[in-house]
């Protein structure tokens, strides 16, 4: 059974991973029919939260009340700039650069899991995660771009996307005494919340409201798909972080990288080269590795 729950974990953690390296497509059709990729994000996740808070509710009857906490809080605030941090940096940045800041995020997890959970990395754990950042230097490391060190607004946004999705996995981890349900709502929550914050930097609102009533049946349509694919996705993902170490999650993880190229070759027909198979890899080597680390 123990084999069997690991296994489990493992492949919620990917089911994830995929899921989230190919949603960029649905998103980048809303943004060619003119919903902003904010806009668009703040909506699923709010159908993602409705629909929650309506089918949930067995579960959060037999189980624990939602109660406000600082735990909550911090979840949904880490979860919330990951989400819109990425969405706003890829959009407005260079996208290979704010990549390879925001796939920095093993490094976080590795500093934040020793802080937060006194989590020990041993000579294998860290040679699983060298070689999965490696993967991701690999893949999305161009000579041209120069160093990646953040050199404008969306690469400072693509930096701390990384650090706060570090941040939230560890604190998913940490907080295995709530339940899956309740830190699932909390995201999805802060992702909505965030986005209202934010939505007045990026348009006045008649013309955010006008873009809104220029929206067609099936733009709503997709819209309702997303929220209903980012509930059932966010609660697998976190029964897969809430048991499993937070440094090997992050590794898990880095196959979204491996996905996101393997679909926008196949969807929008982008070119994948010799760097990029390599990288993919290395990083699927070390998914495949991650199992190791868990008797440190």
């Amino acid at each position: 059974m123990a084999v069997r729950h690991k296994a489990v974990t493992r492949l919620s953690l990917l089911s994830g991973a995929i899921v989230w390296g190919m949603i960029w497509y649905p998103y980048r059709l809303l943004e060619q029919a003119g919903l902003s990729g904010l806009r668009a994000s703040m909506l699923s996740y709010l159908v993602a939260l409705c629909c929650g808070l309506i089918l949930l509710q067995p579960q959060l009857r037999r189980g624990q009340r939602i109660r406000p906490s600082w735990t909550l809080l911090w979840i949904s605030a880490a979860s919330a700039a990951c989400n819109l941090g990425y969405v706003l940096a890829t959009l407005h940045g260079e996208v290979m650069r704010v990549l390879l800041l925001f796939y920095l995020s093993p490094l976080w997890t590795v500093l934040l899991s020793r802080l937060l959970l006194d989590e020990r990395l041993s000579g294998t754990g860290a040679a699983v995660i060298g070689l999965s950042l490696g993967g991701a230097v690999v893949m999305l490391w161009r000579p041209e771009l120069g160093v990646p060190w953040p050199g404008n607004a969306a690469e400072w946004l693509g930096l701390g996307a990384g650090f706060m999705f570090a941040l939230s996995n560890v604190l998913v981890r940490r907080a295995a005494h709530l339940s899956i349900e309740i830190k699932s709502l909390a995201v999805f929550a802060g992702v909505v919340l965030l986005g209202l914050a934010t939505l007045p930097f990026e348009s006045a609102l008649p013309i955010a409201l006008h873009g809104l009533a220029q929206m067609q049946p099936w733009h709503w349509a997709l819209l309702a798909l997303l929220g209903l694919i980012l509930l059932a996705v966010n609660l697998v993902v976190q029964h897969g972080l809430t048991h499993t170490a937070a440094n090997q999650a992050i590794v898990i993880f880095l196959f979204e990288l491996v996905v996101a190229a393997l679909s926008s070759w196949l969807l929008a027909g982008e070119t994948m080269g010799v760097q990029e198979w390599i990288g993919g890899a290395m990083i699927v080597s070390a998914s495949l590795f991650s199992g190791k680390m868990e008797k440190v």
